[in-house]
């Protein structure tokens, strides 16, 4: 008979740091719309299933900035501009400039699964497709009236599927459909305020009963390997071009100074450090293995391409469903993402009927366990982002986890589990296998090709990296106060982020691209003025147009 089968779901909640650096404002609205959708339901589907275990993982800027939000909401003085326009007195005497923002920003959301679903809302859009083509001056004809519902009817598609279950407001806005008031409005941002401040305290909770594990990435998100190496691109990619900059200045220092910052918010959030640490983008490198140890974070993840370009002699059924390690850090352990389950859950299953999808997820995990079945009990791990994939299902993919969850509550011989139990348990142990050598990677198609290569990446990467020269240049001559240096610190922590170089690309959307790039200068021309230094010109050219594509697979799904 076949052993049981281990699983574990790392589910990864992360969003940039959105914050004009000039004065706080959000440029883009992902925090709160994800929190108020996506990490709101992932707790409760959790919440309602207390069998079924796994791991959460939180990027500590995306946490400053929920908290961010609760502060502006409690106080009023919001920095969102959506959310400024939901609290509206006078929706009537809206600027042509707010009204076009309005329709500009109130429909980027999923049509088929977040507007048609609801008659009012699609109204609304047909009626500005109605319009849109007759020049900017044609929108003065819509009503107040028309741009209150629009924001309202914004936020509440963009409710997740158990709070329109469980608050009354909600329920009763979505079914009257129209006409909505100035108190009714207020009375939905102290939904979306509640929704915000409730979260670190539910996910606190679910890890103080056990039933969760939850993890961090580097304060920032930057994609260490790089900062530490850029020549660890040439281990996936022996012919990648790479920056002009030799290497980043003092990336070692500064990889240091993400792992140990969201150590420490971690701890104090969540009353306890982190066992483990999901690199950003699963993008590992030796190099950053060692910085890892070093810090004592006792497992790391990433992707299967990774685990495959590591091992010559790599087969699945044998290598991906056991920890690893490395004989240069054998403190860390390493964990591999099955890329084609994480997968059908981030992209597939959310064409399919629930049950359908269910059914055929378990299946997989049997020819799993028939394919392993002479290697011990295997280790399952399903690893994606936590927030992007809902919006293409139906109902924010509620009955697709009802479902799930259900099945692997009751299921005789899947067990889920979480990393910190997996390097506890004698039978995994047993099973590590030994690493010769890794080799620099990403769970994005094993290499890190995504962040480095082409020539708008290597830009980007040589303005930052001119930037730091500038930085340490500044802090050694030791002529900035404390609060000025601290403040120049922090705004370097995000220009190191990967998103930045992640929306480069002729591949990506031409509007996402434009509002990410624009955001990166800024925040770099924001740090040369906090360090007392005129910007270089070059910051006044875009970094490239975009205009492809949002691709279609594997993890390169992204909210804009």
């Amino acid at each position: 008979m076949a052993p049981a089968l281990d699983i574990v779901f790392l589910w990864h909640m992360h969003q940039p740091d959105y914050r004009a650096p000039e004065n706080g404002d959000y440029a883009l609205p992902w925090v709160y719309l994800h929190a108020l959708k996506d990490y709101s339901d992932m707790a409760a589907h959790l919440e309602r299933h207390p069998k079924v275990r796994g791991v959460v993982n939180f990027v500590p800027v995306l946490l400053d900035q929920i908290d961010d939000y609760v502060a502006q909401l409690a106080t009023g003085r919001l920095r969102d501009p959506l959310l400024r326009l939901l609290a509206h007195p006078r929706p009537e005497s809206l600027s042509r400039e707010e009204k076009l923002f309005a329709v500009e920003s109130c429909f980027r959301a999923n049509r088929q699964t977040m507007i048609e679903p609801f008659p009012a809302y699609k109204r609304l859009a047909d009626l500005h497709l109605m319009v849109h083509g007759h020049g900017q001056g044609v929108i003065d004809y819509l009503s107040g009236h028309y741009f209150s519902d629009l924001v309202t009817w914004y936020h509440l598609a963009w409710t997740g599927e158990t709070v329109r279950r469980q608050n009354p407001l909600v329920a009763e806005l979505m079914g009257r459909g129209d006409n909505f008031t100035l108190d009714e409005r207020l009375a939905l941002l102290e939904v979306i305020r509640s929704t915000l401040a409730d979260l670190i305290p539910r996910y606190r909770a679910l890890a103080g009963r056990g039933q969760i594990e939850l993890s961090t990435t580097p304060y920032a998100h930057p994609l260490a390997p790089l900062l530490l190496d850029f020549h660890s691109a040439r281990e996936a990619m022996p012919e990648a071009p790479l920056p002009e900059s030799p290497a980043y200045p003092g990336g070692r220092a500064r990889v240091d100074e993400h792992l140990a910052r969201a150590l420490d918010t971690h701890r104090q959030r969540f009353g306890a450090l982190p066992v483990g640490v999901w690199p950003a983008e699963g993008a590992l490198s030796a190099a950053l293995l060692s910085r890892l140890a070093a810090h004592s974070c006792r497992w790391a993840a990433s992707g299967e391409a990774v685990l495959a370009n590591s091992r010559a002699d790599f087969q699945q059924a044998r290598d991906l469903y056991r920890p690893h390690r490395l004989a240069a850090a054998p403190e860390t352990l390493l964990f591999f993402r099955n890329d084609r389950l994480s997968d059908l859950i981030g992209f597939e299953y959310a064409r399919w009927y629930g049950k359908d999808a269910v059914g055929h997820f378990a299946g997989e995990l049997e020819a799993v366990r028939a394919a392993t079945a002479a290697e011990g009990r295997p280790l399952v791990c399903v690893i994606l982002d936590g927030e992007n994939a809902w919006e293409f299902y139906p109902y924010n993919g509620y009955y697709f986890f009802e479902d799930l969850y259900s099945l692997l509550e009751e299921h005789p011989w899947i067990r889920t589990t979480t990393f910190a139990d997996c390097i506890a348990d004698p039978h995994h142990v047993a099973r590590i296998a030994e690493l010769p050598r890794l080799t620099a990677g990403s769970w994005v198609y094993g290499t890190l090709g995504t962040w480095i290569g082409a020539p708008d990446k290597n830009n980007a990467w040589d303005l930052l990296c001119a930037a730091k020269q500038s930085y340490d240049r500044v802090l050694g001559s030791e002529r900035l106060d404390a609060a000025a240096r601290a403040a120049a610190a922090a705004q370097l922590a995000v220009c190191e982020s990967s998103d930045w170089f992640w929306w480069l690309g002729d591949y990506n959307p031409a509007d996402a691209v434009t509002q990410f790039e624009r955001l990166f200068r800024r925040n770099l021309r924001h740090l040369y003025s906090l360090l007392q230094l005129s910007a270089p010109d070059a910051l006044d050219v875009p970094l490239s147009l975009g205009g492809g594509e949002a691709e279609a697979g594997g993890v390169m799904r992204r909210s804009s």
